[in-house]
């Protein structure tokens, strides 16, 4: 059925110039599907553009803020407009990945030990005095993080005490709230998740991402998952038989947790001192450009990029009721 379909990009996110990857992607799929295709760069005139296209559909594929915090979500619902990918609840508790940590704490969900500041904790109740009892709770090395954003944006490696500030001011420049999350060493796992209208969610082959050292770094950041030859990708990943079905559980675990629909991907580590996997976030509107692992994925699968896209236009969320 040919549908008119918005795709939604952009944005004003940091996420910007992957959304607009992704976007594009998406776009040209959808036209070789045959639908009708209105791309529209979230603006201050999203509701007019929305208002003059008349969509059947919106296929968001917006990252960051706005675009997979709930924002966009809600405004679609008030709208009336169908989109893909989860609602607003999901994004909502998703994006924020101190909520996201404690909801999977609370439910048995394996994930790294954590505290978090955030600046008014900093500015007026002195907790930068509890930093070294953190530190000290936390082992290290430790991993500072902003609690909003994607793409590993602002995301510093601390390995001594002495390079803690210099990690909490560059994820302070991302967020008002800052994760400190005990670093596991081990091996980087993606395990997607894609809704089949007849049989639920299916977890696609595991896609193993292997950074290049660059200067004795191998720390994955923005630039080693977007810049093509930066990290190696192996899909799927070489894993026990075991190990792959708990990471599939796993993520069905964390895919039921959050409520979500349509496509995601949960991003883990296998601790290689344990054996044991640790979920670090999920990811409701995950990235479609060349590089981005939902597709490595599928491909795997025998779902080519077209089929992917059908799919998750297939599997499209109606507006919810007035909450």
């Amino acid at each position: 059925m040919t549908r008119r379909v918005a795709v939604l990009e952009g944005g004003r996110s940091l996420e910007r110039q992957v959304s607009l990857r992704s976007g594009a992607r998406v776009k040209d799929a959808l036209e070789r599907l045959g639908h009708e295709v209105v791309a529209i760069d979230a603006g201050p005139d999203l509701v007019t553009r929305l208002g003059e296209t008349r969509p059947d559909v919106a296929f968001i594929a917006l990252h960051g803020r706005d675009g997979e915090d709930g924002t966009v979500q809600e405004l679609l619902e008030v709208l009336g407009i169908p989109f893909t990918g989860s609602g607003v609840s999901a994004c909502v508790r998703a994006s924020d990945k101190v909520l996201a940590k404690h909801a999977m704490r609370d439910r048995g969900i394996p994930t790294p030990d954590f505290y978090a500041l955030n600046e008014t904790a900093l500015g007026t109740l002195g907790a930068a005095q509890a930093l070294p009892a953190i530190e000290e709770r936390l082992e290290f090395p430790i991993v500072v993080k902003p609690a909003r954003g994607g793409s590993a944006l602002g995301i510093k490696f601390a390995a001594t005490p002495a390079d803690v500030p210099t990690a909490l001011v560059a994820a302070f420049s991302y967020d008002r709230k800052v994760l400190l999350e005990r670093h596991v060493d081990g091996r980087e796992l993606a395990v997607s998740l894609l809704e089949d209208p007849g049989r639920g969610p299916i977890a696609l082959p595991i896609v193993e991402a292997m950074p290049e050292p660059r200067d004795g770094d191998d720390f994955y950041d923005f630039e080693a998952r977007y810049e093509i030859g930066r990290t190696r990708f192996q899909c799927p990943a070489s894993l026990e038989a075991g190990i792959a079905a708990r990471a599939a559980a796993i993520a069905l675990s964390t895919w039921e947790l959050f409520g979500c629909s349509g496509f995601a991907r949960i991003d883990m580590i296998l601790e290689r001192s344990t054996g044991e996997l640790q979920v670090l976030e999920l990811n409701p509107v995950p990235g479609l450009t060349e590089t981005s692992l939902l597709p490595q994925a599928a491909e795997a699968a025998g779902i080519s990029f077209d089929e992917l896209v059908e799919r998750v236009l297939a599997a499209v969320r109606w507006p919810a009721p007035a909450h």
